[in-house]
């Protein structure tokens, strides 16, 4: 029987808070299979190393005629997992891209990433990411892969004159619902950046894709996820009366229907599935 190797390295961000975390990935001897791309308060963008990243909106999409393959992946927020295709062999960089950066590193904002589950990044980046990608892919060594993309994208910043700005307002929100960590509430958020309601929620919807409300969620749930799986990676049984109690739910219920509607399964399910990932580095860090 092959022996199974996870091998994940993280690099630290250095694109004034534009990317929140970067890892490298490489596993080998997987059973093939599926993994849950969860969703987060963060875009994605892979560069795989391997062969195409392929995913879909259900397990039987990702392994159909229908799937998404590419080698550069771009994916916006949203509010389910996306099921990823888990090859015997694969490697990468992800990176988590902070949404309101998306216009300077993407050229778009990020409400324009939301419709498709994933956006080839190509489409989004021109051609100039595929050389990237065949750079990365000769390179030999982590820390050389890592320098690269970071020269690349703040190349990307650097050149980027035409995508617009964030509104102030905006941005103002954004980083009041994290101060709060995703527990505030829509009046006193509007009440904060002195907007109504329903235009406060429209400005965020058309910047990121997401109402404040839907954005509070998320990061609420990348929390109390980071909190489950640093309790794993020490050995120790998370309790989620606890984590639904640090991060603002109204009770382990609560937690655990968000765990559900972001996961498709239960807590112990997810833990189930994630376990040795979680183990070897995969998660914790960064993100939060």
């Amino acid at each position: 029987m092959e022996t199974v190797s996870r091998e994940f390295v993280r690099a630290a961000p250095r694109l004034d808070g534009m990317v929140v975390s970067a890892v490298g990935y490489r596993t080998a001897g997987e059973h093939p299979g599926f993994h849950r791309g969860l969703p987060s308060p963060y875009l994605t963008l892979i560069f795989s190393l391997d062969g195409p990243v392929v995913t879909g909106e259900s397990p039987e999409q990702a392994g159909g005629p229908d799937a998404s393959r590419t080698d550069i992946v771009v994916g916006g927020l949203h509010q389910s997992p996306a099921y990823v295709v888990r090859p015997e062999h694969e490697a990468g960089i992800q990176l988590a891209v902070h949404p309101l950066a998306a216009r300077a590193l993407f050229g778009v904002p990020a409400a324009e990433l939301a419709d498709a589950l994933v956006t080839s990044g190509t489409d989004v980046m021109g051609r100039r990411a595929a050389d990237v990608r065949e750079l990365l892919c000769e390179q030999g060594g982590w820390q050389e892969r890592f320098a690269s993309l970071s020269a690349y994208l703040r190349q990307r910043v650097a050149a980027g004159d035409t995508a617009g700005s964030v509104r102030p307002e905006v941005a103002e929100a954004w980083a009041w619902l994290a101060r709060h960590r995703g527990a505030g509430t829509l009046r006193g958020l509007s009440r904060h950046v002195a907007l109504s309601e329903r235009r406060l929620t429209t400005l965020f919807r058309a910047e990121t894709g997401l109402s404040p409300k839907q954005a509070g969620r998320l990061m609420r749930f990348q929390r109390a996820r980071g909190a489950v799986a640093r309790s794993v990676a020490a050995g120790v049984a998370p309790d989620l009366a606890r984590v639904a109690a640090d991060c603002g739910y109204y009770d382990h219920s609560h937690l655990v229907r968000d765990f559900r509607q972001y996961t498709g399964v239960s807590p112990s399910g997810w833990l189930a599935e994630e376990c040795r990932n979680i183990q070897a580095g995969s998660y914790g860090g960064g993100e939060e």
